[in-house]
């Protein structure tokens, strides 16, 4: 019997599927991975990753402001996103949270964080877990989750942060996201935070088409590329692949319920 993974992070309305969509999710079929979850980043992205949903049934979507794309949060996006909370295929509020990589001005830093605030509040709303993305913002993703999260479930998408980090998220019920970068040589702390983390709190992700895993570094990630991260975890904690996908799967539809 083949394993049974889940892709819980992708972006598949990028452009770079635009060709073969269809393809890409017959490739993971083939790979066992039967199941996708598309990550909106804006709201055109959003709208798509929902209709792709709708249109594929191995693709879920999550809807959300990403902070590269942060903007004064309307009344009308909030409630947008809240119609869309309330699909069938919709699982998650995401991707959302704060990126101080890219964005050095105060003033944006201070609308990402507003915009952050304001769908953890959505997603309580809407009774919705959150797909949290956190790039050297460590301190201030944990203070605004510590503030305004409370009774939130989710992910740290492509965990980047410290081990003191990670255990505090466990703590508070949330699970953290692996992706390709554990599988490259510069993975730094990543190892040693995937063998401690519990069991229950790993999810697997591609963040397709981005940081596709050795040993297709520099190449279009896809869904089926996911076994690449399971494997390495499997390697790192001495564990088997096929012992990953069954954890990880079922963490998965615990954090989502509505994959299914």
């Amino acid at each position: 019997m083949m394993m049974e993974l889940i892709d819980t992070h992708a972006h598949l309305y990028d452009e770079r599927f635009a060709d073969d969509l269809p393809e890409t999710i017959a490739r993971a079929a083939e790979a066992g991975v039967g199941q996708i979850i598309s990550m909106g980043d804006t709201m055109a992205a959003s709208a798509q990753a929902v209709a792709d949903a709708e249109r594929y049934p191995a693709l879920y979507a999550a809807v959300g402001i990403h902070p590269e794309s942060a903007c004064a949060p309307t009344d009308e996006m909030q409630e947008q996103l809240l119609a869309w909370a309330k699909h069938p295929k919709v699982v998650a509020i995401g991707e959302i949270g704060l990126d101080y990589y890219w964005e050095k001005d105060p003033e944006r830093r201070a609308l990402q964080r507003e915009l952050f605030t304001v769908q953890l509040r959505l997603a309580h709303a809407a009774g919705l877990p959150v797909c949290i993305h956190d790039r050297e913002a460590h301190g201030d993703t944990l203070a605004i989750l510590k503030a305004a999260g409370e009774g939130l479930t989710g992910v740290l998408h492509c965990y980047s942060g410290s081990i003191e980090t990670a255990r505090e998220l466990w703590k508070m019920g949330f699970c953290i996201g692996i992706d390709g970068p554990l599988t490259f040589k510069n993975a730094a702390k990543l190892p040693d935070i995937v063998r401690e983390a519990p069991r229950d709190k790993l999810l697997i992700e591609t963040d397709s088409p981005y940081l596709a895993p050795v040993p297709l570094r520099g190449k279009r990630n896809e869904p089926a590329y996911v076994v690449h991260v399971a494997a390495k975890i499997a390697e790192i904690r001495g564990e088997t692949v096929e012992e990953v996908a069954r954890y990880t799967t079922e963490n998965a539809r615990r954090l989502y319920p509505k994959l299914v």
